[in-house]
């Protein structure tokens, strides 16, 4: 067994011994890969981890940044409640049709709201229409523009707001200044931002697993 396999193994045995066998999320998965849409989902069990933060948190308003087919946005709008609300920011216009039929599939069509489009308009957009700050927002988009990601959503954030971007180890290659990967580059820069943005605390942990090798930054606004 090599070293892939082992970490997809043990994902497996925290799934099966954790998380209980869930028809609607399993139906959204099904759904996704019907569509074609890339297979690049977070876990099951980052997705609890997701729900688990937010419900720790007490998050009733919560921004996503890459919306895909609404599998990480199920996790979070169970999180928020009947009550609660969802922004989710998806660019593809098919991926966003397939993320409102789960989401409807999921009855959680009046919790979530998914906007098409460019992120950094729509975070535009929902500055100037004088948004309420969320309580947590979850970036996993394009890592080209995480520093931009960063900054707005700080912007729309307030004191306590937990921020966490995904996808920011890149199998390790974020050490390497002279990567040829623009994403990794978009990764590095938003930590720079991270480490002089004295408006946040934060740290960032590795992370093994089905999805390979990368982690993710936990950040909170003071």
């Amino acid at each position: 067994m090599d070293q892939q396999e082992l970490w997809t193994a043990v994902d497996a045995y925290l799934t099966d011994k954790l998380i209980a066998t869930d028809p609607v999320l399993e139906e959204n998965l099904r759904a996704n890969a019907a569509a074609g849409l890339p297979s690049i989902d977070v876990a099951s069990n980052q997705g609890k981890f997701l729900h688990l933060l937010a419900r720790m948190h007490g998050a009733k308003r919560i921004l996503e940044l890459g919306t895909l087919g609404g599998y990480s946005t199920t996790w979070l709008a169970r999180a928020v409640g009947p009550e609660g609300r969802v922004v989710s920011l998806e660019f593809e216009p098919r991926h966003a049709e397939v993320a409102r039929a789960n989401i409807e599939r999921a009855g959680l069509s009046s919790v979530v709201e998914i906007r098409v489009g460019p992120a950094l308009d729509s975070l535009e957009t929902l500055h100037k229409e004088g948004e309420p700050p969320f309580d947590f927002i979850f970036i996993d988009a394009d890592k080209q523009n995480y520093p931009g990601y960063l900054e707005w959503a700080i912007r729309l954030s307030r004191p306590g707001t937990v921020i966490l971007a995904d996808n920011v180890i890149r199998e390790g290659g974020v050490i390497d200044p002279n990567h040829s990967d623009e994403r990794v580059h978009g990764v590095r820069r938003f930590f720079d931002l991270l480490a002089a943005e004295p408006r946040v605390d934060a740290t960032a942990l590795q992370t093994v697993g089905s999805k390979g090798w990368d982690g993710f930054a936990l950040a909170i606004v003071r």
